[in-house]
């Protein structure tokens, strides 16, 4: 069967060129022959210049996801393997592979693909069509992968309700992939054990990727007064617990999450130390502040406060707000932790607004760390939406 060729206007395709995995409805001049959606097409440059394959969808903005840059390379079976044994061996080398994201989409050659390891379960998230029509191909790749390591896969559910499948055309599903299995499962990060709602927990249950900068808050928590903002299921609260805090307060404004980090807490035996309480955070902190409440250090790990170019004003306003605000509550000397999980909240961006906060508040910061997600979760240059986590670790001084 004779494959389409999508191919470029002139001058388009920049990013494509550079490294990117995208080709966006706008660069593309003629498509040429028959195709459905979600089918494999060839990829040209306005001069004929093979550019690789990738799946299409007019349906979505972005028109073709690439799966290869080789124009000659048949995405069959024995290439979707070649994609998951990558994926994890780079896993097995760089993470630890107990729970980790096997495949994060583009940053693994496998666009708009997601599959966390929980354990000895998988929770899948396939946000694009032609990615979909390959979905059971990969997971039986992946759970023979690992099978040869000797890992026993028990149980695979599917996560793909995000709204982003809309945009693709496509309905937003749940459900398990093969048998049922207990959805609350148990995993240990860092030492720490969590019981992981699969179901009904956030994205796809957990998130795995602040697992190493968790892990660097531990030295600090000695003997310490803790104040963890958007606690979520109370992993850095749990962190600094672990690590012998002598009081954590972890907040979050879901209920439902306050009641799995007390869960959490109480699976660890901490439940004498590390409390939480559901409070909105810009709400509580000009309280504890108005109290006179000092922490020896706070955590601020928000949601995204923005997805879209469009609202990054109002983003910069709410990171400003709660940095500022928790800088008040840091005892001099003491600590801040604070992250952007925003792709479109970029590292410069987000350090001018922390470097506004602390001037506003006339306090001095002295930079311990700078981290980005853990390594499971690879930031593929070219690809700038691989890059989205930022986490800072900063002394916080009075000016004297």
């Amino acid at each position: 069967m004779s494959i389409a060729v999508a191919v470029l206007k002139k001058g388009e395709g920049r990013a494509l060129k550079s490294g990117g995995p995208w080709v966006y409805d706008n660069e593309i001049s003629s498509i040429m022959g028959n195709f459905e959606n979600g089918d494999i097409v060839i990829v040209r440059d306005f001069d004929g210049y093979p550019l690789g394959r990738g799946f299409i969808n007019t349906n979505s903005k972005i028109r073709i996801r690439m799966m290869t840059r080789n124009e000659n390379q048949e995405i069959d079976r024995e290439f979707l393997k070649m994609r998951v044994r990558d994926a994890w061996e780079y896993r097995k080398k760089t993470v630890d592979i107990s729970s980790c994201r096997v495949i994060f989409g583009e940053a693994d050659f496998l666009p708009g693909m997601v599959i966390d390891k929980f354990s000895d379960v998988l929770v899948v998230q396939s946000l694009a069509l032609g990615i979909d029509k390959l979905k059971m191909i990969i997971i039986e790749e992946l759970k023979s992968a690992m099978a040869e390591d000797g890992i026993t896969i028990r149980g695979v559910y599917e996560r793909s309700d995000a709204k982003v499948r809309l945009q693709e055309g496509m309905e937003r599903v749940k459900g398990f992939i093969g048998e049922p299995f207990d959805t609350k499962v148990q995993i240990v990060e860092n030492g720490v054990k969590y019981i992981v709602d699969i179901e009904d927990g956030q994205k796809t249950g957990f998130f795995l990727d602040q697992k190493y900068n968790r892990l660097a808050i531990q030295r600090l928590c000695k003997d310490a007064k803790v104040l963890d903002c958007f606690t979520h299921t109370g992993s850095f609260a749990l962190n600094a617990g672990i690590a012998g805090a002598k009081s954590v307060t972890g907040v979050d404004a879901s209920q439902l999450a306050v009641d799995q980090a007390t869960e959490n807490a109480e699976l660890n035996g901490l439940e004498k130390r590390v409390k939480f309480i559901c409070e909105d955070v810009f709400e509580l902190l000009p309280k504890l502040e108005a109290e006179g409440e000092k922490y020896d250090i706070v955590i601020l790990d928000p949601p995204a406060f923005t997805k879209s170019k469009n609202s990054i004003k109002n983003a910069v306003k709410g990171y400003r707000e709660i940095n500022l605000r928790g800088m008040k509550l840091v005892k001099d000397g003491g600590y801040l932790a604070t992250c952007s999980c925003s792709h479109f909240m970029s590292y410069e961006l987000f350090t001018q607004t922390i470097g506004q906060a602390a001037r506003n508040v006339h306090k001095r910061l002295r930079q311990v760390e700078y981290r980005t997600q853990a390594a499971d979760h690879p930031i593929l240059w070219s690809a700038d939406e691989s890059y989205y986590l930022k986490f800072y670790i900063f002394q916080v001084i009075d000016e004297k």
